[in-house]
This record gives C-alpha cells, structure tokens and sequence, in this order.
C-alpha cells in the first residue's frame, strides 16, 4: 500500500503537468510549499474537474464517505482504496461514480526488511518527472457542521519490477489518460494499464517518522549512490 509519499514542484510544473490548470496563477505566496513526508490524514494536492477546467484543490488524505454518520476519528483505513474492490466498497463506490481526482506526486516510499528494523525506499518517476496517481474524493459535514474535503489514492498489484519491495503499488495514469479517468468515462481497466518506468533508492530512516522535523529534501536524498 502507499501510505507516504512527496509532492514538492513548483506551481509552472503541476500546471503544465494538468494541462493545464484552470487557476492559473500560483498562490497568494508565490509557489506551492514543497512537502517531502506526507503522511495519511495531512493535507495534500489533487486535481480536479470543474466546469472551467481541472483545479488544483486541497484535500486531507483520509477518505470520508459524504453518508458517514460518526465521527472523523472514527473512519477506518481509507487512504488506498483497492482497485479490486474500489467500484464495489460502500466507502468508496459512490466517488468511483462521481468524484474522481488525480494526486500529483513527486514519488512515495515503502519499506522492506523485518518489522524490527525496516529500510525505507524512495520510488520516483526515472525521468524526473510528475506522477499522476489515480484518486477519488468526498465533501462531509461532520456532525458538527464542519465541512471536510478528503480523498484517497488508488492501488493495485505491483509489476514485476515494484514487486521486489512491495507486492502492492499506485495506480498510475498517463497525461493521455487524464480525461477519461476524471470525466468517469473510464472504467477499472484504466488502474492497470503499464505503470511509468520508476527508480528506486534507499534513504534515511527518518522518514519514518512525521512532523516539521522530519519533513525536508534529506529525507527524500539517497543514503547511498547506488539508484536502481
């Protein structure tokens, strides 16, 4: 599963990436602040569909479904939906319908090794690039009137190649396939087309932790020079 991951570009590249972005000027603060450990429950990017065109919006990473009556710490484990179960989940299928998004990732980590003592790899597009992770997203209102946008990231079964550190992956999409995910038209066929080609490398340990302390570029740097 992907359950840490980085979205550190500069508001040019995630526009460019979109094709582009309806909002097309960058924040009040000139650009999009780099975050290179997110974690689950944290804000991050997502794209959307609007009727002007895609938006770059905000969302916490922890799916709530819009019917959910409890309360937010009450929500189990939402932020991967399985895409063989993705269309089909009550937590999931009426976003799979209707609210679909794309997260915009600079890369995302898993670990291997004994749960004692696990070394945390850094996975990345192999020409620098963007990945497009397929997601879905909610509007809720909290039974106390608080409304939340949360999302969630679609996985699949690792390639041949991924599965050597983890037998589960994101689901990528290529910029070609963009409007027939967002738009719905497409259907789960999309989830397992061939994923980009990606490197791979060890870094600091860290990045098992999250926090402002451990939420810059060395945890993303490789703790050796060997990039496979």
């Amino acid at each position: 599963m992907c359950g840490r991951f980085s979205q550190h570009y500069t508001w040019e590249q995630v526009h460019a990436f979109s094709q582009p972005l309806a909002n097309a000027l960058p924040p009040a603060q000139g650009n999009l602040p780099p975050r290179y450990n997110i974690a689950p429950t944290t804000h991050v990017h997502m794209i959307v569909p609007t009727e002007g065109g895609r938006e770059l919006r905000s969302a916490r990473w922890w799916l709530i479904p819009s019917w959910w009556k409890k309360g937010i710490k009450e929500v189990p484990s939402t932020f991967n939906a399985r895409v063989e179960t993705v269309d089909t989940s009550p937590m999931f299928r009426d976003a799979f319908k209707r609210k679909r998004c794309i997260v915009p990732a600079s890369g995302f980590f898993e670990w291997t090794g004994p749960k004692t003592d696990r070394t945390p790899h850094y996975f990345s597009a192999a020409d620098s690039g963007l990945l497009g992770i397929a997601g879905l997203w909610e509007s809720w209102k909290s039974p106390e009137g608080e409304e939340v946008t949360s999302c969630t990231m679609v996985v699949r079964d690792a390639d041949e190649w991924t599965a050597r550190y983890h037998d589960r992956m994101p689901s990528f999409l290529q910029p070609g396939d963009f409007d027939a995910w967002l738009s719905g038209s497409a259907g789960k066929e999309l989830l397992r087309k061939t994923p980009p080609t990606l490197q791979e490398w060890v870094v600091d340990k860290r990045v098992n932790k999250t926090g402002q302390g451990d939420d810059d570029p060395a945890t993303i740097a490789p703790l050796n020079e060997t990039v496979l």
